[in-house]
């Protein structure tokens, strides 16, 4: 039985060349990055390019990317960074309620050490209103963090008209992309970003490595102390094969990026149409157009959210109930109970399918098929 990985939003399988640049650099260039020997040169060079890259890859500066263990200390670092270094202007933060549990959880955090956090709400579509958010800014706002494309159903933040709102006021933008990284053109300058974090393992890197975008005019109070790395502001000797890793993934993903949204969006009509040739009942969570191409949250009425997960596992397809730091858990999607609410039926028959570079048309068709199947049977 072929096994079908549909839950490329949770974590992606290294490309193959990424693993052979990695192994390379574990085998061949072990020098500590802050040696003045040879060694630590040969070492730097490799930080200093991969930093050049990642930048020019989001329109930022080099000075401006500040590697991490990835997106939850990115974000972490983003908000406890600038609460910290900013609480004299203000003690006031928005985000969303659909948030990664990375920024909610930290902003959670923060409200236990006296700042007030504002959950925006979203429409049934998983968008922010500019209007609620333009009413809820204040004076002494000092951050907006608001994800670029939601991890479960795909929707797209207008992440353009946010950084024109936020461009002539005090507070800081920060916005988690690890979800749209590699596949959405994303400038921080149109935008006006002030902070972004990715992660490596969402675009067929390693887990354990992914960067902030920090302006440099962002008084970011660092979270680690020890050494001197990435300018002060994150102590610890990096790790260089994992942020070679990160560069080669990223290379790669530029290169397939506008070829992967096209196969993308025809998975997602491709999957569609099946289901409706099929007859068979199912509602889209989240939008087909402003979504990202690589996410498909689909609601099948009748069905149980736990039975089809087991179900299609059972017939060799993986996919997901929503975010997978809460896979496992009867604990509804928080996403899908600020979309619908929390007496919505969709809370507990939905089901994500999320494509990545190494899915074919041939799996979507039998990863249809096999659905289908499925809630027919789980409906009688």
């Amino acid at each position: 039985m072929e096994r079908i990985y549909l839950d490329h939003a949770a974590t992606t399988p290294m490309h193959p060349s990424v693993v052979e640049k990695m192994m390379e650099a574990m085998t061949n260039t072990f020098g500590n990055p802050s040696s003045i020997h040879s060694f630590g040169r040969e070492a730097r060079h490799f930080i200093d390019t991969a930093r050049g890259d990642l930048a020019r890859s989001i329109g930022a500066k080099e000075n401006e990317i500040i590697f991490t263990s990835g997106g939850t200390e990115s974000d972490n670092m983003a908000l406890f960074g600038v609460a910290e270094g900013y609480q004299h202007q203000g003690k006031h933060i928005i985000t969303t309620q659909i948030e990664h549990h990375a920024v909610l959880h930290a902003c959670q955090q923060l409200e236990k050490l006296g700042f007030e956090v504002t959950y925006l709400p979203v429409d049934e579509s998983g968008r922010i209103s500019l209007e609620d958010l333009t009413r809820e800014l204040r004076d002494d706002t000092i951050l907006v963090s608001i994800m670029y494309g939601n991890n479960e159903v795909g929707t797209l933040q207008p992440i353009d008209e946010i950084g024109q709102l936020l461009k002539d006021h005090q507070a800081l933008f920060h916005t988690d992309a690890v979800q749209a990284y590699g596949i959405e053109e994303i400038d921080v300058n149109r935008s006006f970003i002030d902070l972004l974090s990715i992660t490596a393992h969402k675009i067929n890197g390693p887990k354990g490595i992914g960067f902030l975008f920090s302006r440099d005019h962002v008084k970011l109070a660092p979270r680690m102390f020890g050494g001197e790395q990435e300018r002060k502001r994150r102590a610890g000797t990096e790790s260089l094969a994992s942020i070679i890793g990160l560069h080669e993934a990223v290379k790669i993903s530029e290169k397939l990026r506008l070829e992967k949204r096209a196969a993308f969006i025809e998975f997602k009509e491709l999957f569609i149409q099946y289901l409706t040739e099929q007859n068979i009942e199912f509602k889209l969570n989240g939008l087909l157009d402003e979504s990202l191409p690589h996410v498909l949250n689909l609601s099948f009425p009748g069905t149980n959210v736990e039975a089809m997960l087991v179900n299609l596992d059972l017939a060799g397809i993986a996919v997901s109930s929503g975010s997978a730091c809460t896979a496992g858990s009867v604990i509804p999607s928080h996403v899908l109970v600020a979309m619908y609410g929390e007496g919505s039926n969709r809370l507990t028959n939905s089901i994500r399918y999320s494509f990545g570079y190494n899915t074919t048309r041939e799996q979507i068709i039998k990863a249809a098929e096999v659905t289908a199947k499925v809630v027919s049977r789980l409906k009688k």
